[in-house]
């Protein structure tokens, strides 16, 4: 039997050809901000938009707003869901003192219901919260995954947890993931200041939204921090 003999150059092809279809496809890994990046980010938006440009002029850069990446961190977000921050912050220092610091799933799912009704944890959020702790405790849901993973994968994956919704998944990704183009659905920070300074009667629904924060893109979760840094600021 006679074997085909192929020329050099198509073994080469071949080979290459081969090489890459064997190899994994490597994703470029998502960008996340830095102080560095928030600073030249709001330097952009001021130079387009003139509303953010007196917004820093009146109350300066606003800070990173970063927050650690995983369980605890999403317990925090889900006490702040529709509650004032002073209220939610409360309620999560009690918590970490009930637990000496430590809000881990295991913690979590160990405390009595009692003991989240005595330190202001809502019969739904103490749901919440004992249900992702279960998830995570059993492996079924791994924070570190979502590392590499585009922002909507992310938002998708957290939105599959019990209590975990659009403006929770945007605020994760904003400020513990820290991607740069996230406008959290919702908030009623962003929504007001907004309506203020596009002179607007009322509060703009979230289509309306992101007609009139286009051009705030690719930096949207930058031009927030602007706008949650004039709300603090009132």
């Amino acid at each position: 039997m006679q074997m085909r003999v192929f020329p050099n150059n198509l073994r080469t092809v071949f080979f290459h050809l081969t090489l890459q279809l064997s190899l994994p496809i490597m994703q470029p890994k998502p960008l996340r901000m830095d102080s560095v990046f928030l600073r030249h980010a709001c330097d952009q938006l001021a130079a387009r938009d003139p509303a953010l440009d007196s917004i820093l002029l009146q109350c300066g850069y606003p800070p990173l707003w970063d927050r650690e990446p995983g369980f605890s961190t999403l317990v925090h977000i889900i006490l702040e869901q529709q509650v004032s921050l002073a209220s939610a912050n409360a309620t999560w220092a009690r918590l970490l003192t009930l637990l000496n610091g430590r809000v881990t799933p295991s913690h979590i799912l160990q405390l009595p219901e009692e003991r989240f009704r005595e330190i202001g944890f809502s019969m739904q959020k103490m749901r919440f919260a004992k249900s992702i702790a279960s998830e995570v405790h059993s492996g079924k849901f791994c924070f570190e995954s979502l590392d590499l993973l585009s922002d909507d994968d992310v938002k998708t994956q957290l939105k599959r947890l019990h209590g975990i919704g659009d403006w929770s998944a945007d605020i994760y990704l904003s400020e513990c993931l820290l991607r740069p183009d996230i406008l959290p659905k919702g908030d009623i920070a962003i929504l007001e200041v907004t309506r203020q300074i596009r002179g607007l009667d009322r509060r703009p629904d979230h289509e309306t939204l992101l007609q009139l924060t286009d051009l705030w893109r690719p930096f949207r979760s930058v031009a927030t921090r602007i706008l949650w840094q004039r709300y603090l600021h009132r």
